[in-house]
């Protein structure tokens, strides 16, 4: 049961990044009130991978590095679940 509600927590902000990620293709839509919300929530956690990974020339690698990032962490979590509670 907690792990489900983990998991589903990790799978929702995961796709919060994609749709933040897809929205930089359409001009304007980070500009609207859904665009502000996402980037309220997605900014500060993509900005730690930018920080470390330039952007080339205009392709930002650091979206894909953040996902590939938190897959690794929901991972983890549930190795360690598992150790834990079963």
């Amino acid at each position: 049961m907690l792990w489900n509600i983990i998991s589903a927590a990790f799978q929702v902000y995961s796709l919060a990044l994609i749709v933040y990620i897809l929205m930089s293709w359409f001009p304007g839509a980070r500009q609207s009130a859904f665009g502000e919300i996402l980037g309220r929530i997605c900014e500060p956690y993509l900005d730690v991978f930018r920080r470390f990974i330039p952007p080339l020339g205009m392709i930002d690698l650091s979206p894909i590095v953040a996902i590939i990032v938190l897959n690794l962490a929901r991972s983890g979590l549930y190795t360690i679940y598992a150790m834990i509670f079963y």
